[in-house]
């Protein structure tokens, strides 16, 4: 849970810079960023369940 409130709280901190600084957002439109996320997840689980599975 720590994780969580930490990431979040270094993802607000970084969104409010860049707004005062008029730079765009650094990140992807919300649905794509959401999928890329989870696919990046994903991948991290099949590679875990293939060691699993092999080893």
């Amino acid at each position: 849970m720590k994780e969580l409130l930490l990431s979040l709280l270094a993802g607000t901190i970084i969104g409010i810079v860049f707004k005062f600084l008029r730079l765009p957002l650094p990140a992807p439109p919300v649905l794509a960023g959401v999928i890329g996320v989870a696919g990046v997840y994903f991948g991290g689980v099949i590679v875990d369940w293939f060691y699993k599975t092999l080893g």
